[in-house]
């Protein structure tokens, strides 16, 4: 595998100590015949296609998907459409040895309910629903949680049920990064699918790459099999740079644990023809960063130019193991405050930046003025909503308290007006 450009500001992938969680026994995470580890998410339109992914071990027969309308009785079952899956190189990472298996459900209708259930013809899933996105922009709302990482069953599990206890009908969930601690340990992966259980096989799942997924052979050897994104990204970054529309916004993922010059360059292409009205990135490591003694000069020099130039509304991110969330940024300075309405509305052009974390490993925060909002010791998860010219963005403890929250207003001269809604 060639080398790969891993940039100077990404900080060691040490982990810290486990909290509290022993080891599981042997086999407690191994792959057998029936489907496991399924998992929503999408590799083309939203609006017309859903991809599946999921796990046997080699005594399966031929992985299978099923799907069809979903009706209020069973007899939608009847008319289900079959057809074969992909399989993956074997990762050997359980016991028993583990293959991964890909569908894409194509030809689909804009703003409906399917139901889908995978196996082999004799050992099947249970059936589950997942809807189709809108074919043109409309109101949805999505979650985000930054790093999940460590004691992931024990700690992690709480905060994304949480969070779909809070917002059961979001269109899916988006990870910025280290959803585990070690690239190719299956047992944190199983961990990361026995935490969100059923609810990955209903909403589906966005997820960019962080430090923690990489060790020096690369990217892990879960990354590719479990999640089947969009190939449009640079060439030798497709299964970790991409970008997808739904419902009017325009998501892009960027792999900063990679050289961003090249994605710089792809990602001002992406940009320069975009129908959406919104524009959201997700990256792992942050522009500005709320950790102490942590400053991403290099990432910040390459990428704010570009947000800055198209107009990129929120960006994302990870990695600091603390919150922050700014206001309206601009050139590296804050959009200043409306003089007419008070401190608490921005006007103008520019960007929200946030950092969040979702699992029980925890920084401080240091001195950054620029910050709106920041947090110690919490583990958070966010809902966002986007309905026509407005963002509403709410982020909550994992007790599901809210800590922070506000609203952007896109003009129709593509400039944002940001309240802050914070009690």
């Amino acid at each position: 595998m060639r080398c790969l450009a891993l940039l100077a500001f990404a900080v060691s992938t040490a982990s810290c100590a486990s909290i509290d969680t022993p080891s599981a026994p042997p086999g407690t995470w191994a792959a057998r015949p029936l489907p496991d580890r399924i998992v929503l998410t999408w590799s083309a339109d939203p609006a017309t296609t859903q991809t599946v992914t999921w796990r046997t071990d080699p005594s399966a027969g031929d992985p299978v998907a099923e799907f069809a309308v979903a009706t209020d009785g069973p007899t939608f079952a009847k008319k289900a459409t079959r057809i074969a899956a992909a399989t993956t190189t074997p990762l050997g990472e359980a016991p028993n040895g583990a293959l991964y298996h890909t569908a894409v459900l194509r030809d689909l209708e804009p703003r409906t309910k399917y139901a889908y259930r995978v196996g082999d013809g004799d050992d099947w899933s249970e059936w589950s629903h997942f809807t189709t996105a809108s074919d043109e922009a409309a109101p949805f709302s999505f979650l985000y949680f930054g790093d999940a990482q460590n004691d992931i069953k024990s700690h992690w599990s709480r905060v994304v049920r949480e969070a779909f206890k809070d917002a059961p009908r979001a269109a899916f969930a988006l990870h910025a990064g280290d959803l585990v601690n070690h690239a190719n340990a299956d047992d944190e992966w199983g961990e990361w699918f026995y935490s969100g259980g059923w609810i990955f096989r209903t909403m589906p799942q966005l997820a960019t790459p962080g430090n923690h997924e990489y060790n020096r052979h690369g990217l892990s050897k879960h990354w590719e099999p479990t999640f089947e994104f969009p190939r449009n990204g640079p060439d030798d970054l497709q299964s970790s740079v991409f970008w997808l529309d739904h419902q009017g916004v325009r998501f892009v993922s960027l792999d900063s644990n990679r050289d961003v010059d090249p994605q710089a360059a792809w990602l001002d292409s992406v940009l320069q023809d975009n129908p959406c009205r919104w524009t959201i990135v997700t990256l792992h490591h942050p522009l500005y960063s709320t950790a102490k003694g942590r400053d991403n000069a290099k990432l910040r020099g390459v990428l704010q130019p570009v947000f800055d130039r198209h107009g990129v509304d929120l960006v994302l991110q990870g990695h600091d193991h603390s919150y922050g969330r700014s206001g309206l940024m601009h050139h590296g300075e804050r959009v200043p405050a409306n003089l007419t309405t008070g401190a608490r509305v921005q006007s103008g052009r520019g960007t929200v930046y946030v950092v969040s974390v979702s699992g029980p490993k925890m920084y401080s925060v240091g001195e950054r003025p620029l910050w709106q909002r920041t947090a110690n010791g919490k583990q958070l998860y966010q809902v966002l909503s986007i309905d026509g010219a407005e963002l509403r963005y709410a982020a909550y403890t994992a007790t599901g308290e809210l800590f922070d929250r506000f609203v952007l207003r896109k003009g129709t001269d593509g400039r944002n007006t940001l309240q802050e809604t914070t009690p």
